[in-house]
Order: structure tokens, then C-alpha cells, then sequence
């Protein structure tokens, strides 16, 4: 039996779980075959945390904990697009050789930006504070 708690603690516990199952995936990147971006957009746990994320909107809707949830689904989106953006230009720029050099520089990037965003969120969630926008 599933027992659902929708309370506000029992949302805070699953935000805790989101931002998680975000690490785990960027930790994924970091330590596995795959890229920090590229496990962090692909892997399971952060499509599952996407997935939670947009669940968890409406529930949180009118709390301090929604710009949380805004702050996840916008850090995923952003890192895609920002990674089809990286990649079409280094694709471009490959004739030139330069493209060799921009698709790692700028995926590595973009990775250490996604493992600033989940920790700055986590630890605000944790000190039950919202997320400005930085």
C-alpha cells in the first residue's frame, strides 16, 4: 500500500528526494562513462526528478517550495538547450578544428554550472529558504 503525505513536510521530503535524484544523476556524470550534462539530461534520475518535478508543481503552488520546483524544471531545461546549442556550434566550428576544443570546454561547463545549481537548491531547501534567481 502507498501511502501518499501531502502535507508540507512530506513536500519538502519529496523536494529532498527531486534534488537527489538530480546529484545522483550529475554524480553519475562525474564518476561514470557519461558526462556530467549528459547524465544530468539522460540519465534516469533526473528524468525521473523532472518527471517528480512536475508532479510536485501544483502541489506546492502558493508555497516558498515553488520556486523550488521552478528552479529544477528551469536548471534542466536551461542545460538543454544549452547543450544543443554547444554541440550545433562545435559541430560547426569542427571544419576549423576549434570545434574539438569547444564541444568538451563547453559540456564540461555546462556541467559545473547544473552542480551549482541542484547544490545552491538543495541547500536552500535545506535551510528552508526559497530560490532567488540568481
Amino acid at each position: 500500500m502507498i501511502i501518499v503525505d501531502d502535507s508540507l513536510e512530506g513536500q519538502r521530503r519529496t523536494l529532498h528526494v527531486i534534488y537527489a535524484l538530480h546529484a545522483f544523476g550529475l554524480g553519475l556524470g562525474a564518476f561514470g562513462a557519461a558526462t556530467v550534462v549528459g547524465s544530468f539530461l539522460f540519465g534516469w534520475p533526473s528524468i525521473i526528478a523532472v518527471v517528480l518535478s512536475y508532479l510536485q508543481r501544483e502541489k506546492v503552488s502558493g508555497t516558498w517550495m515553488a520556486s523550488h520546483v521552478r528552479w529544477v524544471i528551469a536548471t534542466f531545461w536551461i542545460a538543454l538547450a544549452w547543450s544543443i546549442a554547444v554541440s550545433v556550434l562545435s559541430l560547426l566550428l569542427m571544419p576549423l578544428l576549434i570545434g574539438f576544443a569547444t564541444l568538451p570546454l563547453g559540456l564540461f561547463l555546462l556541467g559545473v554550472w547544473a552542480i551549482y545549481r541542484i547544490a545552491r537548491g538543495w541547500l536552500r531547501l535545506r535551510d528552508g529558504q526559497d530560490m532567488q534567481p540568481a
